[in-house]
C-alpha cells in the first residue's frame, strides 16, 4: 500500500485561481492553458488569452515565486499572423521546452485554420521576438510538445491527432523539425475508463531518473458534458515510445466549486509544469473551466512512488 492516494498527489494552491481576466491590462473573455518555464530568476507563463470575438492569442505573465504577484505584459506576445494561413482563427495552448542545440525555447502551439486545428512551432530566446517555423503536421491535431533532446539523432514530438474519430496520444520523429515520420500510438484511450473518449498531452515530458514522466488529460463524456481529468504515465528514457507504468486512476480532476464555473465547466487542463530539482516540488499550471489559470503542487518522489506501486490496468 502507498501512504497517499491518487487525489492527494497534487494540492491546489490556496490562492487559486492565480490568473483571471480581471487581472488583464486589456479586455479578455478568458485566460487559461499556459506554457510554463523559469527565466531570469522568475516564473514565466505564456498564457492563452481569448478575446471578445472568440479568437485566442498568447501573452506573457511573470511572478518571482510562481504563485503570487503576477505581472502581465501590457500587450500580447504572439498574435495570429495573417501571413500564416493556419493561424486565421487564433493561436492557443502553448507547450514550451528548451532546445540546447539551438540555444532557444521551442514553443509548440495550436493554430486554428479553416481546415481545423494544427500543430505549429515557433522559436524564441526572450519571449519578445519569435521565429515561426510553420505547421508541423496536418489537421486535426492538438496537444503537442517536443522532447528537449534527440533520440538516435532524431527529434521526437508527442501530439494528439484525431483519426477516424479516435483521439489517442501519438509520437513522431524528425531529423530536422520539418519532416515527420515513424508515427506510432504512444498512449491510447481506455474503453470503459475515465479516459475512454480522448487523451491528450498535458505539460511537456519531464525527465526524471526513472523515465520520462507524462502528465496527460483524459476525457469522459457524461450526460451533463465532458469531464477533463489528469493521469500519469512513465516512459523509457532512451526509447521514449516504451511505456513503463501507467496509473489506473486519475490523480487530479475538477472538485472545487470554481472548477465547475466557466465557459466549459468540469475542465482541469494542465499545460505547464516546473520541477524544482533540488526540492522535488512540481508546480503544475492548469486551465480551469476554459476561463482562468490554476496551480497545483506535487512532489516528484511521491508521484514516481505512486506510479510504481499502482497496479497496471488490464490491456496496458
Amino acid at each position: 500500500m502507498v501512504p497517499f492516494g491518487p487525489n492527494e498527489l497534487f494540492q491546489r494552491w490556496e490562492g487559486n485561481p492565480i490568473l483571471s481576466p480581471e487581472m488583464w491590462p486589456y479586455n479578455a473573455n478568458a485566460v487559461f492553458n499556459p506554457g510554463a518555464l523559469e527565466l531570469n530568476g522568475e516564473t514565466l507563463l505564456l498564457v492563452r488569452v481569448e478575446d471578445l470575438q472568440g479568437f485566442s492569442h498568447l501573452t506573457v505573465a511573470r511572478s518571482k515565486d510562481g504563485k503570487t504577484d503576477w505581472r502581465v505584459d501590457p500587450k500580447s506576445s504572439l498574435m495570429p499572423d495573417p501571413a500564416y494561413d493556419e493561424e486565421q482563427w487564433g493561436v492557443e495552448d502553448p507547450r514550451i521546452v528548451w532546445l540546447e542545440e539551438f540555444g532557444k525555447y521551442a514553443i509548440t502551439y495550436v493554430s486554428f485554420s479553416k481546415s481545423g486545428p494544427v500543430i505549429s512551432l515557433a522559436m524564441t530566446e526572450d519571449f519578445h521576438s519569435f521565429l515561426r517555423m510553420g505547421a508541423l503536421l496536418p489537421p486535426e491535431d492538438k496537444d503537442a510538445a517536443l522532447f528537449p533532446r534527440r533520440f538516435g539523432g532524431r527529434f521526437a514530438l508527442i501530439h494528439r491527432p484525431v483519426i477516424r474519430g479516435e483521439a489517442d496520444i501519438w509520437i513522431a520523429f524528425s531529423p530536422d523539425l520539418k519532416f515527420w515520420g515513424k508515427h506510432r500510438v504512444l498512449l491510447p484511450v481506455r474503453p470503459g475508463h475515465w479516459d475512454c473518449h480522448r487523451v491528450g498531452l498535458g505539460p511537456p515530458p519531464i525527465e526524471t531518473p526513472e523515465g520520462w514522466l507524462i502528465i496527460y488529460h483524459g476525457v469522459r463524456i457524461t450526460a451533463s458534458g465532458s469531464l477533463y481529468r489528469v493521469g500519469l504515465a512513465l516512459f523509457d528514457l532512451d526509447e521514449p515510445w516504451k511505456i513503463i507504468y501507467r496509473a489506473n486512476p486519475w490523480v487530479f480532476g475538477p472538485q472545487k466549486r470554481y472548477e465547475f464555473f466557466g465557459d466549459v465547466p468540469g475542465v482541469t487542463f494542465p499545460t505547464g509544469a516546473i520541477l524544482d530539482k533540488a526540492s522535488g516540488e512540481l508546480r503544475l499550471y492548469y486551465g480551469i473551466a476554459d476561463k482562468v489559470v490554476g496551480l497545483a503542487i506535487g512532489h516528484l518522489d511521491q508521484i514516481l512512488h505512486f506510479l510504481k506501486h499502482n497496479p497496471k490496468p488490464q490491456g496496458q
